[in-house]
């Protein structure tokens, strides 16, 4: 062990420092409370020997500093001092120290103690070890040894905290064993263990980057989480696991889809995750994976998370703009503009997905906002939709040729019927 021994008297260093070598032990040697906080800030020890009566700090208040600094870490400290008051004791161990030494201390009785905190120290590490493997178990699955449901949620979410800073592209693949249950029933639960102990395998092995993370989420399901990979990374690496459970020719003769056993695969891929949750891209690949298993199994769809539409809102009404703004605002990036000019030049700069207008902007105004969107080679296809006055369709849109998809919407209307007619033009 390394042994610190806190000790301004040069004659009681000596000593002790011989004990402590003589013990078997390295001894390291601070002259006060404050070069032994020093030393402890670079160099790790396993036991400290600490004087009490010392110029500057004494040792209650360095072993008060330590064990505040240390937190959770425990490192035996045994005081010496010349002290035999029935106060000083409680103090001691109060102050944090673990035995209490009284002067002169004989080299048979410090060598003793040494062996004592020494068996001590040699428990605790023991604990710790223990303690950890007990946390690596409760992470992963018993079965399969890959990251529990539990235990991939939260690591995922780190995940994808990281994608929202960087703005980087993520997948997300929902693997299903196809036919599992037949399986299960005619070859018995001992070979369905082997078999998903073989599938984890292979999954393991078309994940390559440390990054990558992959969990068991239920019976036959796993996940895999691919940080800063687009659609098409994804469609290759559900592609692999395909092929790579498809050799392992693990006989499945009860399976409609081939004689050995296959995955599903359903995977969705989000390239701006600002705006989207984690649980929006895993919902998008289950829904993936919904398709593949009723569409023949054996194979691999990968969705794309689309980021939010963005809408211009153009009308000199300004209590029409905020109320298309509050119906929307939840399902669109909404950008707004007072007038006709200042819409057209937005336009051309943002091309939105959509632009929001009332008749007499769109069409009663000496620029014709819809003629000149209709012009323009950056804002031709863009959908367009009116909002007018009365029920009756505005005489305006026959006459827009060349233009992109377009609607019109008579007011008073609910809010319902907006959002539908949105979603379809945007569509």
């Amino acid at each position: 062990m390394k042994i610190l021994l806190v000790e301004d008297s040069a004659t009681l260093r000596h000593a002790m420092s011989q004990y402590i070598s003589e013990a078997g032990h390295t001894p390291l040697i601070a002259r006060s409370g404050e070069e032994a906080l020093q030393l402890l800030e670079d160099t790790p020890v396993d036991l400290i020997i600490m004087d009490v009566e010392m110029p500057g700090l004494n040792g209650f208040e360095t072993t008060r500093l330590i064990r505040e600094w240390l937190g959770g870490h425990w490192i035996p400290i045994i005081f010496v001092t010349g002290k035999n008051e029935d106060e000083s004791y409680r103090e001691g161990i109060e102050a944090g120290g673990d035995d209490y030494l009284i002067k002169p201390v004989s080299p048979v009785i410090i060598k003793a103690k040494i062996r004592a905190m020494a068996r001590i120290a040699e428990m605790r590490d023991q604990l710790n070890q223990l303690n950890a493997e007990l946390e690596a178990l409760s992470q992963l699955d018993s079965l399969t040894q890959i990251l529990n449901r539990r235990t991939f949620n939260e690591r995922a979410n780190q995940q994808w905290l990281l994608a929202i800073r960087h703005q980087t592209p993520t997948s997300v693949l929902m693997i299903d064993v196809d036919h599992f249950k037949p399986y299960n029933d005619h070859y018995g639960h001992p070979a369905g263990d082997r078999c998903l102990k073989q599938i984890t395998q292979a999954l393991k092995g078309c994940l390559h980057r440390p990054a990558d993370l992959l969990g068991r989420y239920g019976g036959e399901e796993f996940i895999a989480l691919l940080p800063g990979t687009d659609r098409k990374g994804a469609q290759q690496v559900a592609h692999s696991i395909n092929q790579a459970v498809r050799d392992l020719a693990v006989e499945h003769r009860y399976s409609p889809v081939t004689d050995n056993v296959t995955v599903s695969i359903g995977g969705a891929t989000c390239n701006h995750s600002m705006g989207h949750s984690l649980e929006e891209v895993i919902k998008a690949a289950d829904k993936a994976l919904y398709r593949v298993k009723h569409s023949g199994r054996d194979a691999f769809a990968i969705e794309e998370v689309a980021a939010h539409k963005t809408l211009l809102i153009g009308t000199r009404q300004s209590e029409l703009t905020h109320a298309v703004s509050k119906t929307l605002q939840q399902h669109c990036n909404i950008v707004t503009a007072d007038s006709a000019e200042e819409c057209l030049e937005i336009a051309r700069d943002v091309i939105p997905d959509l632009i929001i207008v009332d008749a007499e902007t769109a069409f009663y105004n000496e620029n014709q906002l819809c003629r000149q969107l209709a012009r323009g080679p950056k804002t031709a296809a863009t959908a367009l939709l009116v909002l007018t006055d009365d029920s009756d369709r505005p005489d305006g849109l026959a006459e827009l040729k060349g233009v992109g998809p377009v609607g019109w919407l008579g007011r008073p209307y609910e809010d319902a019927d907006l959002c539908t007619k949105v979603q379809l033009l945007l569509s």
